[in-house]
């Protein structure tokens, strides 16, 4: 078998004409869903940052005269806990008073009451990938979708300079599922399909 290859200037030019590249601000929240609280797109248009989540697969490390032979094993979510949401805070701080209505849907400490059941898959966040034409090329779903936490919101009065505020949280998830825009999905988002199965991209 040759190695040899093309990998120098000329093919990279010519693929990066023909594959171009991701950029960093074609990217968009869809849709957040969480217990009693939906956003909006005058609401999600604020998101400042975001990025898509990790899939990790276990290594089980399998010994034999000495020699570790690494197995697969599980499949797990890093960061699934916390996944970091940053936003402008609009002048009337509706944001944050949503994410409060969230956190305090999961557990009111003034009645010592909450919904801190299981997630359910109809709470969910839907992330975008777009290309220049803003049109959705890959779409990604957190199953599951749950309030964690709210971060501290930061004002100056002294050193001040109007700058904007920000609304810093974190939302838990429990997987995701993903589909592209050729309608052949790694993972089919509301349907049970294993990948390279029947069915299609199903609807939110």
């Amino acid at each position: 078998m040759s190695y040899a290859n093309q990998q120098d200037i000329q093919e990279f030019y010519k693929v990066a004409q023909s594959r171009d590249f991701a950029r960093d601000f074609l990217f968009r929240i869809g849709d957040i869903s969480l217990p009693d609280v939906n956003f909006n797109d005058s609401e999600l248009v604020y998101v400042k940052s975001a990025e898509l989540p990790a899939r990790s697969i276990t290594n089980v490390a399998t010994p034999y005269m000495g020699l570790d032979f690494n197995v697969p094993g599980n499949t797990t979510y890093p960061g699934s806990d916390a996944y970091a949401l940053k936003f402008y805070l609009d002048a009337d701080s509706a944001l944050r008073s949503k994410m409060e209505q969230a956190s305090r849907t999961v557990f009111n400490d003034q009645f010592s009451t909450g919904q801190y059941n299981t997630p359910l898959p109809e709470h969910y966040i839907i992330l975008q990938q777009l290309d220049k034409a803003l049109n959705v090329t890959n779409t990604y779903k957190l199953v599951g979708a749950s309030i964690r936490d709210i971060q501290a919101t930061s004002y100056d009065m002294a050193a001040g300079n109007g700058g904007t505020v920000e609304l810093d949280a974190t939302i838990s998830y429990h997987y995701y599922e993903m589909s592209g825009k050729q309608g052949n999905p790694t993972a089919t988002i509301g349907e049970n399909t294993r990948p390279g199965g029947a069915g299609g991209f199903g609807s939110f």
